[in-house]
């Protein structure tokens, strides 16, 4: 059997020192990633409006949540069946499961560009976009839509290398396209004055030099999962279990992304300092989800690779210590928001009210962060087991339906920013409690492995 680095095996040594150690460049990733969305927020906000802001951040936002999150959230599909392949040492097959999933991910991106040209408009427009923002909405959501095809390549091969262990490749290179983002950013925006165009521009160019840099990682790496040029292509057995573990968590991406279209339907009837605000809270308070993200990842790829070799004992722990993992850094992204939210909103916009506007946002979500531990690490967990289904219902219903629900029937009744916001924190307590309740009655073990015999 061919011999892995010992930082890429994630089956043998301390369990909270392994995830810990494997965790951190993905979330520093994911803070470098939101430096970026701030400093973008910043450059749009100041230098060219608060209508822009609304423009970029607000309904063509949800619309790239629902369409390009869909996707994304499929190559979590294909790095379980990868991770499990690697653990289990079957490195000839890790090859051809990668070249299987960056074939279908970049046809499905060239797939997708089409319909955003075509259909940007009438998305937007269902959405009930402001009309002072909707040319450029249309604009930035168009150009954006000719950089799927890198996104969704880009998102593979980082799922791919963060399977088989390797979280520092995907960071450094997020890093180089954040930077170079930030710096075309300047020059587009403020030094040639392009707009909103300017900034869907930027984004686009940084999405191509990071997929350049991953895909020259793959073909040059020594390790056995180096990509061929041979194995791309399309093999049923493994497209199979891909799409079997992926759809499923595409599925969630989407639910999660039409219950906050229907929100920000809502958010929209209150006006642009609303949508604005909704828009700025995310530059502000993004660092936690990205951060909660990036451990659910690491999460993930670790019960994958060791359920793939067989170690059920270390899933057990990475369970718990995940879960204190998590505890801890919730609580102190939490407070740090609160005390650094309304400073960091003065640096980003100048409008008053929307800055008024923001912080109350906040305070009606950021104190209640910790109910959403259980989700986050229950879902990486069951995810990495091969658990594809049943989590995807508890979320969709806890979730997703009940804020439906909560807009259709309260918030109609009620019609305050209050009552709209208030639908998060319940809906994850609501879930929280039916995902432990599901995972500790058991059922999810004997659904397990994705590893195909062939």
């Amino acid at each position: 059997m061919e011999q892995r680095l010992a930082r890429k095996d994630l089956t043998e040594g301390v369990v909270w020192k392994k995830l810990l150690v494997f965790f951190l460049p993905i979330a520093a990733g994911t803070c470098i990633q939101q430096l970026y969305n701030a400093v973008d927020g910043l450059i749009v906000g100041r230098f060219v409006g608060t209508i822009a802001l609304a423009a970029v951040g607000g309904s063509s936002a949800q619309i790239i949540n629902l369409l390009i999150g869909f996707f994304v959230a499929i190559t979590s599909g294909a790095s379980v069946v990868i991770a499990q392949v690697y653990g289990a040492n079957r490195t000839r097959d890790v090859q051809i499961a990668a070249g299987n999933a960056i074939a279908v991910f970049a046809l499905l991106g060239l797939v997708l560009t089409a319909f955003g040209l075509a259909a940007s408009p009438a998305m937007l427009r269902l959405l009930r976009t402001p009309e002072d923002t909707l040319a450029d909405a249309i604009l930035y959501l168009r150009i954006y839509f000719i950089g799927v095809p890198f996104v969704l390549v880009l998102n593979m091969e980082s799922n791919m290398l963060r399977a088989v262990g390797d979280s520092f490749s995907p960071f450094l290179y997020m890093v180089a396209g954040c930077v170079m983002n930030i710096v075309l950013d300047t020059l587009f925006v403020v030094v040639f004055h392009w707009g909103t165009a300017g900034v869907a521009i930027a984004t686009v160019a940084a999405q191509v030099l990071n997929m350049a840099l991953l895909t020259w990682k793959l073909l040059t790496t020594k390790e056995s999962y180096r990509l061929s040029f041979r194995e791309l292509k399309l093999k049923g057995v493994y497209l199979s279990n891909m799409l079997r573990l992926g759809i499923p968590a595409g599925l969630q991406s989407s639910m999660y992304a039409v219950s906050n279209m229907i929100i920000q339907v809502a958010i929209n009837s209150l006006g642009t300092v609303v949508v604005a605000s909704w828009a700025m809270t995310s530059k502000t308070d993004g660092i936690f989800w990205a951060v909660s993200s990036a451990l659910g990842a690491a999460i993930t790829s670790f019960v994958g690779q060791n359920l793939g070799a067989g170690r059920h004992d270390r899933v057990r722990l990475c369970v718990r210590e995940g879960m204190i993992l998590s505890g801890i850094i919730t609580v102190t992204l939490s407070g740090l928001i609160m005390l650094l939210g309304r400073p960091l909103l003065r640096i980003l916009t100048e409008d008053q009210a929307v800055i008024d506007t923001t912080y109350q946002i906040m305070t009606y979500f950021v104190p209640y962060y910790f109910t959403w531990v259980a989700v986050e690490v229950l879902t990486a967990v069951l995810r990495g087991a091969g658990d594809a289904v049943r989590p995807v219902v508890i979320v969709g219903l806890g979730i997703c339906l009940l804020r439906i629900i909560w807009i259709g029937t309260l918030f109609t009744a009620v019609h305050t920013l209050f009552v709209l916001c208030l639908c998060y924190p319940i809906s994850w307590v609501v879930t929280g409690a039916v995902l432990y309740v599901y995972f500790r009655r058991g059922g999810w073990k004997t659904r397990g492995s994705m590893i195909v015999d062939h």
